[in-house]
This record gives structure tokens, sequence and C-alpha cells, in this order.
């Protein structure tokens, strides 16, 4: 069965250029792992100075998105990149979890 990876990010405005060049580069190399099925991404004006994004990864089964999970701290690693420094240092919230298709 398909899993689904969903990011809730809550941004601030003045973080979002760096954040978001960021992202380009994750969604951008996970596209290359098996197993991705496909991706989207969704942002809306949370308040004044905020902005709330969201990304949605398919992947093809369990298995696929903890391989996923492993080579993404894999490239991270050998970039010297610490994801939850960045999110801390710029202020970012994030919400994650993973999710199935439901049948209801």
């Amino acid at each position: 069965m398909q899993k689904i990876l969903i990011d809730t990010f809550t941004v601030p405005k003045n973080s979002q250029e760096e954040f978001f060049n960021r992202v380009k580069i994750n969604r951008e190399f996970i596209k290359s792992l098996s197993g991705f099925v496909q991706d989207s991404a969704y942002i809306r004006e949370k308040n004044r100075d905020e902005l709330q994004f969201v990304t949605i990864a398919v992947w093809k089964d369990e298995e696929a998105i903890t391989n996923a999970k492993n080579k993404v701290l894999t490239k991270y690693q050998e970039e010297g990149f610490d994801m939850p420094a960045m999110l801390q240092r710029l202020g970012i919230t994030i919400e994650r979890g993973i999710f199935e298709i439901s049948k209801i």
C-alpha cells in the first residue's frame, strides 16, 4: 500500500527565500529515489508574518519511504547540512506524518 508523507511548515515570511531554496533541492532529490511516485506542494498566507507550506510525497510502500529517509539523511551528512538547525535558526516549525489513502 502506498505511503504518503505530509509535512506542514509554518514559515516566517522573512525566512522564506532560504527555506524555499532548500525545499527545491530536497524535492528534486527525492524524485530520483526508488519507490517515489509523486509529490505536490501547497502554500497559503497564514497571517501577516507567516506562511503555511505543505508538501505531500507519495511513496510506493513503507520500504520505499524508509529507504528514502535514509538516503536523504546520508545526503545531508555528505553536504554538512543540518535540517533541524536550519529550521530552528529560521524560526520554522514542522509537523510531519505518514498517511495511507483512506478507504472511507
